[in-house]
């Protein structure tokens, strides 16, 4: 199999340090990116021996910043910084933090369906009647814009039908941030309103 670690990866799953260890199977290949440089540009593909050979065919593959020395020891210091500020285990329990705020939410306001996620990558499934599961694609997407207009948090929608709210934050992220982030959240659904099903959705 191949597992894509771009998201999910270096920790932000709290109790895994890959995401793939969630599912206890052992990757073909892993890829992994953004995460990796913190901001550089920066990413990396981990397979077996006997896949990377299959590649030793004859066809050259050309990178122009492959193994760019500056970026390399950016993902050696975000690698180091993980481990010395225990981000892991930060993830783990500011995440835990994040989803019982959210569960509160939850009994206030019955258009959250359902809290999910682990660590640091967590969605709040928004929905029109916790009977049918109606998705509400309509208003996650107001919600998410008005996030990021009025209180400058960012989030996106996702999901097959665009009614999950995702919150990924930066790994440092504090229970105060925490705080800040779900005090925002609860504003904006008490004062949410009707939704028109007609208008643009927020692009993520």
């Amino acid at each position: 199999c191949v597992a894509d670690e771009v998201q999910v990866g270096f920790g932000r799953m709290g109790s895994s340090f890959w995401g793939f260890q969630q599912q206890d199977v052992v990757p073909d290949i892993i890829t992994m990116g953004k995460p990796f440089g913190n901001g550089m540009p920066l990413a990396a593909v981990v397979t077996t021996s006997e896949i990377a050979d299959a590649f030793h065919n004859g066809l050259e593959y050309f990178n122009t910043f492959g193994g760019n020395p500056v970026v390399c020891a950016a993902g050696i210091a975000v690698l180091d910084f993980v481990e010395s500020e225990g981000l892991q285990a930060h993830a783990a329990r500011v995440g835990e933090y994040m989803r019982r705020r959210l569960r509160d939410l939850a009994a206030k306001h019955e258009i959250i369906g359902d809290v999910r996620g682990e660590g640091l990558f967590i969605g709040v499934d928004f929905v029109k009647d916790r009977v049918t599961r109606a998705p509400a694609a309509a208003e996650c997407s107001v919600i998410c814009s008005r996030l990021k207009d009025e209180f400058l948090i960012l989030t996106s929608c996702d999901g097959p039908d665009e009614n999950v709210l995702v919150v990924k934050p930066p790994m440092v992220f504090s229970e105060a941030d925490v705080d800040e982030t779900m005090d925002a959240l609860g504003q904006v659904l008490e004062t949410l309103g009707e939704i028109d099903e007609n208008a643009a959705r927020t692009p993520t």
